[in-house]
């Protein structure tokens, strides 16, 4: 058995191949436009498991050597101390090692998403692209109104918009913000595009994908977009093991610093996908002004850490909640709540049961 490194860039790849004693038999080095020569040269390795870090554009490589191999093995780029502390770096050696780290099995595997995840992930995520840029032209609009102290709250509806039109501002400023309101009118129907495909997405989804959803949408302040958000950024919440790897994975652990006994708490981690602690504290603040319960935990916490850790905080239980929830197949039950203000609404009914 022979084992495969690879160092995968956006033009080049390098391929090392080494034996079960780690002794290099060959290496390789193409344009990643040379599909055809890729594959002849691993054809002629015979048996071989291979390994590739897991980076933006992995797949298409992937696709490309998965019948070929007996193993792929994604290695997770985050964990890989070995070459990103190395003193000496180049393609070669990092695809030497990733080789014989495969060859000793001691490479970190990183979660390879499915199609449908991968698809799901893709629609959030251009989701998120185009509110950033409603919100960037937003704010550009309050900016330029702020020099005539036009700025107002019902700028964005419909009577805020015919007043626009209307408002006393210099000719060169009536140019921007008619190219900035044209601008966000455009974004705006792309994000409806977005959300509509969003919705027709969610409705092909199995009998236990709808659960899914419909559960995490008991949750206080946890809505269509932070639901979708929580699947598609987690692909499957039940291949973490614990909570800690869940919270870990979201970049929302503290990190921390020990010396001379003494512990130190710093900031968040801030590592995996910016969109998931993001929609997460969004959810939090909604979290916090719906329950009693959860308000409380925010105040106490508050009181302790100030405001944005205390937030934080309610962000990262909301997360381990989110995944608790769908492990247990539960719905979300507050204690404190009173009888009467859960009148009216159901849980959501199990997969099996869902099925006619």
């Amino acid at each position: 058995m022979n084992f495969v490194g690879v160092d995968l860039h956006k033009h080049t790849i390098t391929l090392v191949v080494v034996d079960a004693s780690r002794k290099m038999l060959s290496r390789r080095r193409f344009t990643n436009l040379m599909s055809e020569q890729i594959v002849a040269f691993l054809k002629s390795q015979g048996e071989f498991q291979l390994t590739v870090e897991a980076t933006a554009s992995y797949e298409w490589f992937v696709q490309l050597v998965e019948p070929l191999t007996q193993r792929v093995v994604l290695a997770h780029p985050g964990k890989l101390r070995v070459i990103a502390e190395s003193t000496r770096k180049s393609d070669k050696l990092d695809a030497k090692v990733l080789a014989e780290m495969l060859a000793l099995d001691q490479i970190p595997a990183s979660y390879r998403p499915t199609p449908r995840q991968r698809a799901h992930r893709q629609l959030v995520r251009q989701r998120q692209f185009w509110q950033r840029k409603i919100t960037g032209v937003r704010n550009k609009i309050r900016r330029i109104l702020s020099d005539y102290n036009l700025d107002r709250s019902d700028l964005f509806t419909e009577v805020g918009q015919a007043w626009l039109k209307t408002a006393a501002v210099s000719d060169v400023d009536r140019f921007c913000l008619d190219q900035l309101v044209d601008e966000w009118t455009g974004l705006i129907e792309r994000l409806q595009a977005v959300d509509k495909q969003v919705r027709e997405f969610a409705k092909s989804g199995s009998d236990q994908e709808q659960f899914d959803r419909a559960l995490l949408r008991t949750i206080p302040g946890v809505g269509p977009v932070t639901s979708e958000v929580v699947l598609a950024e987690l692909a499957d919440p039940r291949r973490f093991s614990s909570l800690k790897k869940v919270v870990a994975y979201a970049g929302l652990a503290p990190g921390q610093r020990e010396s001379a006994g003494k512990r130190k708490s710093l900031h968040i981690e801030k590592t995996g996908s910016p969109l998931l602690r993001w929609v997460l504290v969004q959810a939090a603040w909604q979290l916090v002004k719906r329950s009693p319960k959860w308000r409380a935990i925010y105040e106490n916490l508050k009181r302790r850490i100030g405001t944005k850790k205390a937030i934080v905080a309610v962000s990262r239980r909301l997360l381990t909640l989110c995944v608790t929830l769908l492990k247990n197949q539960q719905v979300y039950r507050e204690i404190t709540v009173s009888p009467a203000s859960t009148a009216g609404s159901s849980p959501p009914v199990k997969p099996a049961q869902a099925r006619t």
